[in-house]
């Protein structure tokens, strides 16, 4: 039985989850174009969520870049979305609602509305979320690792 790519992430989540007091938590994986959601669910689960989903953003780091090779050792393509209860889910949708109720405004201002500042993996919700209406355009600005994105009309 050949080892699945997603089978050591799956394990380590497991580990982490067992060493913070949570441990009969199973990992759902969910296939997507764009990455693969590792949800972290069942008794306990929810101590990943504390602090605004700190441990999450920890944990996606530490997954995807552990886990960015293959058992041959060979560079993978694949980019992990950790999340816990489906918490991340729950804040791309608000992302994506406050990234169209922003664009809305603009439209009607004129003026360019700020958002943030977010860290990368929320910007990218928000660009793409922009990128869905072709007379919208963002951009993000901002020296440190979080940023602002700046969303205007075309």
């Amino acid at each position: 039985m050949s080892e699945s790519p997603d089978d050591r992430p799956i394990a380590f989540l497991k580990d982490v989850a067992s060493a913070m007091g949570a441990p009969s938590v199973d990992v759902v994986v969910e296939a997507s174009d764009d990455n693969v959601r590792l949800n972290i669910e069942g008794a306990g689960a929810e101590v990943m969520v504390k602090r605004k989903g700190e441990i999450l953003d920890a944990l996606q780091h530490l997954v995807n870049t552990a886990f960015r090779r293959d058992s041959r050792g060979q560079e993978s393509e694949r980019h992990y979305v950790v999340d816990a209860v489906s918490f991340r889910k729950g804040k791309e949708a608000e992302l994506k609602q406050m990234a169209k109720f922003l664009m809305e405004k603009a439209a009607t201002s004129g003026v360019p509305q700020e958002m943030g500042p977010l860290n990368p993996y929320h910007r990218r919700i928000v660009h793409m979320t922009v990128a869905e209406d072709p007379a919208f355009s963002s951009e993000s600005a901002g020296d440190a690792f979080m940023k602002s994105v700046y969303i205007s009309k075309k």
